[in-house]
This record gives structure tokens, C-alpha cells and sequence, in this order.
């Protein structure tokens, strides 16, 4: 069995990074017309399709098929299994992008296919290890493969339909970087506290956490299904307001020494950011729908996805859980892309200029990942290296 095929991060990560650069590059030219999208499919739909259900469910993947194993004590997806999955999320992509050869029908059925065998692997180890508490990541799988069926089932003729589908999709991503981030960012900040004899420690799980997570789900259910109206938007402000008491009580302020933790606290912030421009949208001149969503996507998805890579290569690798300079750039480089690109909602003549430079800070920032990290992806682990922490 090669070391690529050992667990599901070395080929997702990797996989996700690649077509992250290569599927903005090939929307960036659709903006300027020189090459048109598959048939059926706008560039705005294509684009948002591909970054939800194409990039970010691959890093959801790696994740998952390396967490999951820990979390259960189950063996993990490797070897022919992990191979014939990512092949399926490779078929979906080849046939998104060129769907003309086996027609859209089959490109919906072999696209849904990777979420729903996801969705069922991740679910019956899940259940076999009796492990029920972590069985809502695995509800989160299936409302993202819900969502993507429901792009696929709408068509090019049911816009508003594939609209509400590609904003189940984003919450469904979102309500999991709060599951999931909301874990590892408080527990990973204490580990390197103690490491470091800093002083202080993440608030424990309380109340404010529950709340957060609850209000949050309602907040961008209502969204999806009405995503204007005042009742809309006092349930993200309100979601809002109580993920930032949620971030502020992890410590990240004592962080400024660390990219590799710093940057969780940077991505998880984003969420409540983009809640509250959601939600303030209809109320501020100039500030646009499209400003939530990049906040939450370019934002949210695309730093914490970095910061997830990152840190899961470095210690699934053996290496020092420490970010380097090329890493800190990587940060910097998604940050930008994301200021750009909710900047342009007050860019006025300046957008697409504004856009394009998100674009290219975007696929600069996960084309170096991939110069960085791909190597590790590909190499076995460091002999006698390991995590400090989980």
C-alpha cells in the first residue's frame, strides 16, 4: 500500500488545494468570457458548486477519515477503499467541469455519490463504535449531500432553487467549522498554553457554547429557507453576538506568538463576522448580501480549512506542530483574498478588479499549501517524530 493511500488526509488535503487553484483559475476566465462553463451550469453557479461541494467536502473529507479513526478507534478508509472514494470525488469534478461527454443527468448521480458514501462510511463507524456523540458530523454529511442533490435536481431552469440549495450547502459547512472548530480550536490554544508555560486557559464548555451552536443552526436554517425579513435578521445578528462571546472566551489574544494557533481564532472569527453581515445587509448602504457570504466562505471555510490542513499534515506527519514562514504566508495570502473580496462590495467601478485580486491571493495562497505540504502528503511520517498534541 503506497504512503499517499495510508489516510484520508494525504489525498484530500492535497486533492483539495489543487483543484481549490485550479477551479478559481478556470472561474476567473469565465468572468472574462474567455471560456464558458459546462453546459447548464452559469459561471456563478459553477463556481459556488465547485467550491462547496468540490474543494471544501474534500478537506471535510480528509478530515473526517483521519479524525473519526481517533475518535471511534476504528481502522481507518486506506488503501483500494480510500482510492476508489477519491476517485469518485475526482470523477465528480472531471465531470462537472467537462459534463458534455455522459450528459448532466449522470454527472449529478456520480457527483452526489461521493458526499452520500462519505455521509455512510463516516456514519457506520460512527455507530459501530457506539460513539452517538459525534454522530451530528455525520448528520452534518448528510445535509451537504442533501444540498448538493438539490442543486443537481433543480437544473439550469430553477434558480432560485439551486440558490437555496448552494445556501444549505454553506450552512451546512458553517454549523461544522462551529461542531468542529469549536473543539479543536479552545483545545489545541490550552495545549500549547501548558506547553509553553503561558498563563491562562480556554473557558470550559458551558452554557455560552450550547447557545451559540443552538441559536446558530436556527439562525442559518431560517437563512436558508428566508434568507430577508427582520426575523431573519435578529436571529444572525443575535447567532452573531454570541459565537464572538464564544471565541473570546478561548484565549486567542495570548496566541500572537504561534500562526499555527492564531490562525484557528482567525478562522473560526469569521463566523460571526459573516453572520452579522448577513444580517446587518438590508440595513447598511452598500453593504450587500455578498459580503456575508464571502465572509463566511473566503472567510470562514477557506482560513479554517488552511488551518485545519496545515496543523493535521504537521502532526500526522511527525513534524513540529509549529508554522513556518511559507506557512505564515499561506495565512496571510487567504486573508487577503478574503478582505478583497468583501471589499468589493464597496469598490463601486473597482469590483471586478477587486474580485480578480481576491482570485489570485486565493490561488496563491493554496498553491503554495500544496508546495509546502504536498511533499509531506507524499512522504511517509519523520521516524520517531509525533504531535504534541491531539
Amino acid at each position: 500500500m503506497s504512503v499517499f493511500l495510508s489516510l484520508g488526509f494525504r489525498p484530500f488535503f492535497l486533492g483539495a488545494a489543487v483543484w481549490s487553484c485550479f477551479a478559481m483559475g478556470l472561474w476567473l476566465v469565465q468572468l472574462q468570457g474567455l471560456v464558458a462553463p459546462g453546459a447548464g451550469f452559469t459561471p456563478g453557479a459553477w463556481h459556488a458548486h465547485e467550491m462547496l461541494f468540490g474543494f471544501a467536502a474534500a478537506v471535510i473529507a480528509g478530515f473526517a477519515l483521519t479524525a473519526v479513526p481517533q475518535w471511534t478507534g476504528r481502522t481507518p478508509l486506506r488503501g483500494g477503499a480510500l482510492a476508489a472514494l477519491f476517485g469518485l470525488w475526482l470523477a465528480g469534478r472531471a465531470g462537472m467541469t467537462v459534463p458534455g461527454p455522459i450528459g448532466l443527468p449522470a454527472v449529478a448521480v456520480l457527483d452526489s455519490a461521493f458526499l452520500a458514501v462519505l455521509t455512510l462510511v463516516v456514519a457506520q463507524a460512527i455507530l459501530r463504535a457506539g460513539n452517538r456523540r459525534n454522530l451530528v458530523v455525520a448528520l452534518a454529511f448528510a445535509v451537504l449531500f442533501a444540498a448538493n442533490a438539490a442543486f443537481h435536481l433543480a437544473g439550469p431552469d430553477a434558480p432560485e432553487l439551486r440558490s437555496l440549495a448552494l445556501r444549505l450547502g454553506l450552512a451546512g459547512i458553517v454549523v461544522l467549522i462551529t461542531l468542529i472548530g469549536g473543539r479543536v480550536t479552545p483545545a489545541f490554544t490550552g495545549n500549547w498554553l501548558r506547553r509553553t508555560g503561558r498563563e491562562g486557559q480556554p473557558a470550559p464548555i458551558g452554557w455560552i457554547d450550547g447557545a451559540a451552536l443552538g441559536i446558530g443552526v436556527l439562525a442559518l436554517g431560517v437563512w436558508v429557507a428566508l434568507p430577508e425579513g427582520a426575523v431573519t435578521a435578529g436571529l444572525l445578528l443575535l447567532a452573531a453576538g454570541l459565537h464572538a462571546l464564544r471565541l473570546a472566551r478561548w484565549c486567542g489574544l495570548k496566541t500572537g506568538s504561534e500562526p499555527l494557533v492564531w490562525i484557528l481564532h482567525l478562522g473560526y472569527a469569521w463566523v460571526p463576522i459573516g453572520l452579522a453581515a448577513l444580517g446587518l445587509g438590508p440595513w447598511i448602504a452598500g453593504l450587500s448580501g455578498s459580503a456575508g457570504l464571502h465572509a463566511l466562505s473566503v472567510g470562514a471555510v477557506g482560513t479554517m480549512t488552511l488551518a485545519v490542513m496545515s496543523r493535521a499534515t504537521l502532526g500526522h506527519t511527525g513534524r513540529p506542530l509549529t508554522a513556518g514562514a511559507g506557512t505564515l504566508a499561506v495565512y496571510c495570502l487567504v486573508t487577503l483574498a478574503a478582505g478583497l473580496r468583501i471589499g468589493a462590495a464597496w469598490a463601486g467601478g473597482l469590483e471586478a478588479e477587486m474580485m480578480l485580486a481576491s482570485g489570485v491571493c486565493w490561488t496563491a495562497s493554496f498553491g503554495l499549501f500544496a508546495v509546502i505540504y504536498g511533499p509531506m502528503h507524499l512522504a511517509p511520517p519523520v521516524p520517531g517524530g509525533g504531535s504534541a498534541d491531539g
